[in-house]
């Protein structure tokens, strides 16, 4: 589109520009018509190709579409002479500065342009007066820098439009796709629920809930896990499961929470931290054990046992384990993936 456009205007500019050459009747000075000729050809085609890729166009660009814009009609008037003011080659200056100005607003020179269109009425009023300017390419030139004033607005408008879609576009995806990981964890954590839970609820329905011991503690190791899966997933793996049975089976409890603390560590980090809750565990000889993702900068995972104190004759608790796993210095907090 940008090679296109500035091909219709390089085409369009040397076309004006050959207006300039038809002389029906040859002009008192002819080098200062041609001299205007090529300064107008050049101006212009710089002001096109200068980086297109970039807006506004830089200052002393703009200087030289200016001086261009006040020299190119008062040395087209001069060289034709004063019996050929109104001829055509004489005359053309005003269309192709009314060109030039529409490309400075293209450019994001849109103040500059509307200036350059009360230079061109003033000079062309100057040479051939006030209606005649008008009449001839003043009301144009305004013409053209409005309308491209109105087109490069709505452009730019446009631009925006399509970006915020864009991005609404992707932000939708994005949700799309994120709705569709957390069904397909939902299905699996559902799944495995089913698998944990399954066998011990259909034993309580056929028993009507008259459990002998042994199968209340598998039902109580199965809620444990049950548990696990639902609220500490991102912690699990076959040892963790393992170490946590165990503590389970010696009598312990065993709570699990992850709440996002996990989020932004690299997966072969999280191996690690799991292999080191696991070796924690297998460890651990408290009682109750509570186990929690931590949103610390500096901590991953916090493991805590509490068990009775044997020289409290009421029972308190006291802390017998505190094992803090420290996060890994890739990574610096739960947001650290933002």
């Amino acid at each position: 589109m940008r090679t296109a456009l500035s091909a219709l205007g390089v085409a369009f500019t040397a076309y004006l520009a050959v207006g300039g050459m038809v002389w029906t009747v040859w002009p008192e000075r002819p080098l200062v018509v041609v001299a205007a000729l090529a300064l107008y050809l050049a101006t212009t085609w710089l002001c096109i190709f200068w980086a297109p890729g970039t807006t506004p166009l830089p200052s002393w660009l703009v200087v030289l579409a200016v001086v261009t814009a006040i020299v190119v009609p008062n040395a087209s008037w001069y060289g034709a002479g004063d019996e050929a003011r109104l001829q055509a080659y004489a005359t053309w200056g005003l269309g192709g500065i009314s060109a030039l100005l529409a490309i400075l607003v293209v450019r994001g020179r849109v103040l500059t342009a509307w200036f350059g269109v009360a230079i061109i009425a003033v000079i062309g009023s100057f040479w051939i007066g006030i209606a005649g300017a008008l009449s001839l390419g003043a009301v144009g030139a305004a013409v053209w820098v409005g309308i491209a004033q109105l087109v490069t607005g709505l452009m730019a408008r446009a631009a925006r439009d399509t970006a915020e879609l864009t991005e609404l576009q992707r932000s939708s995806s994005e949700w799309l796709a994120s709705q569709a990981g957390r069904r397909r964890e939902r299905r699996v954590t559902v799944q495995r629920a089913i698998a944990l839970a399954g066998p011990v609820l259909t034993r309580v329905i056929e028993t009507g809930g008259a459990l002998d011991d042994d199968e209340r503690r598998q039902a109580r190791l199965a809620e444990g896990r049950l548990r696990d899966e639902l609220r500490g997933r991102s912690l699990l793996d076959d040892d963790v499961r393992t170490q946590l049975e165990a503590v389970r089976r010696r009598g312990g409890e065993v709570t699990m929470l992850d709440e996002g603390g996990l989020d932004g560590i690299a997966e072969e980090d999280i191996a690690a931290i799991r292999q080191e809750l696991a070796t924690t565990l297998e460890n651990a000889e408290s009682e109750r054990v509570f186990i929690r993702t931590s949103p610390h900068e500096h901590v991953a995972v916090t493991v805590v046992g509490r068990s009775r104190s044997e020289d409290d004759p009421d029972g308190e608790e006291v802390v017998d384990l505190w094992h803090e796993i420290p996060r890994p210095k890739s990574d610096s907090g739960p947001d650290a993936a933002e």
